[in-house]
């Protein structure tokens, strides 16, 4: 099997899909407490392999040869909720000791390394961090790859995710790769073609995948007596939040005669509270719980009625297409822990149509085998 050090493993969803596609994880390293009960409880090997603790601290020697080394680094600097700090920000910024640690191996360094973060990091001042982030693994000797996946193609959630893989390969690219694949929107091919300066291997991508299993396929059937649905009186002041627009759409799910299912976030707009409902089949993306605003509500109407109730850990762990997920943990703990997770079959579809036909071209090039 090939092996892989995840940085930044959280719940450990990373090693899940790697998993499903013959990986062996040979190290893990986070530094939440809360995330790492959740990953010990659902991987019962983990004080085997899990380094509890602040990458800033960990050194290269600690780090086993491994094929690949993977990271999710914090996005919380390239979002507008952390200030847009940036890649040198407190949290963005432990990406520059995972670079650290990749030199620090020197010759033991992975062949390839995969990052995944927000999309919001594309343009993070101007893009320049994103072009620095490049070049520093140029520096340390990686070619680099970049695209953009929407989790939607395989479960029904949307989340944007950017991706970037950094591979020990000379190869130099063909251009028309840069425009031929939908993980590559108009943005990404235009910073690609501005940035000459940096050793890019662009590589062929298959189309993605469509995927037919709807939200109401992973929403729990729970009586309508449960606790976990509102209140009559709660639920209608979800509605009384809605705009014009979103309320007709609620009360046309409310009219028909077969149960529907929708999805709510609550926003500010103009210094007020409103609630946006989605109902097309397919939930917003999962986001970390902080305040009642980030979690996400499901609405279930029909015959004339309607309820709602927060979406439950099991649901969330069938939006990040973790069905089997072993949840113990109280259920904002969960949320958080999958809200700040990369969705598990479209790291599959990165290991099986990207990562391991590059180790194939690696393996011909610098004739070893890849353990």
């Amino acid at each position: 099997m090939p092996t892989f050090a995840e940085f930044f493993a959280g719940i450990g969803l990373v090693r899940m899909g790697l998993e499903r596609q013959g990986w062996e994880v040979a190290f893990a390293n986070d530094n939440d407490p809360q995330k790492y009960e959740m990953y010990r409880n659902q991987f019962q090997d983990a004080e085997q392999h899990f380094l509890l603790g602040n990458i800033n601290d960990i050194a290269a020697d600690q780090v086993p040869t491994v094929t690949m080394a993977t990271a999710s680094f914090p996005c919380t600097d390239l979002s507008l909720a952390g200030g847009r700090a940036g890649i040198h920000g407190t949290h963005s910024g432990t990406f520059w000791s995972f670079i650290r640690i990749l030199a620090e191996m020197g010759e033991r360094r992975p062949p390839v390394v995969l990052l995944e973060n927000v999309l919001g990091f594309l343009n993070s001042h101007n893009g320049n961090d994103f072009a620095a982030a490049l070049q520093a693994l140029n520096d340390v000797g990686y070619s680099v790859d970049s695209f953009v996946i929407d989790a939607v193609h395989f479960v029904p959630q949307s989340r944007q995710r950017l991706f970037i893989i950094a591979a020990m390969h000379n190869a130099i690219p063909n251009q028309a790769e840069i425009y031929s694949s939908d993980v590559r929107p108009k943005e990404l091919v235009k910073f690609t073609l501005r940035h000459s300066e940096l050793r890019w291997n662009v590589r062929h991508l298959p189309p993605l995948p469509r995927n037919d299993r709807p939200l109401s396929a992973v929403i729990e059937n729970l009586p309508d007596t449960s606790p976990e649905w509102w209140s009559s009186e709660r639920a209608e002041y979800l509605l009384s939040q809605m705009s014009t627009r979103h309320r007709a759409i609620a009360d046309h799910l409310i009219r028909r005669n077969t149960w529907s299912y929708g999805t709510v976030f609550r926003r500010m707009r103009n210094g007020r509270s409103t609630a946006e409902l989605r109902a097309d089949g397919i939930a917003g993306c999962l986001r970390t719980p902080r305040g009642g605003s980030a979690k996400q509500i499901l609405l279930k109407a029909g015959y004339g009625r309607y309820l709602a109730r927060w979406l439950t850990p099991i649901e969330c762990a069938q939006l990040m297409g973790a069905d089997d997920y072993t949840i113990t943990v109280p259920r904002d703990q969960a949320l958080f822990g999958f809200g700040d997770a990369v969705c598990v079959p479209v790291i599959e579809w990165i290991a099986q149509e990207y990562i391991h036909p590059l180790l194939e071209e690696l393996a011909q090039e610098q004739h070893v085998l890849f353990v």
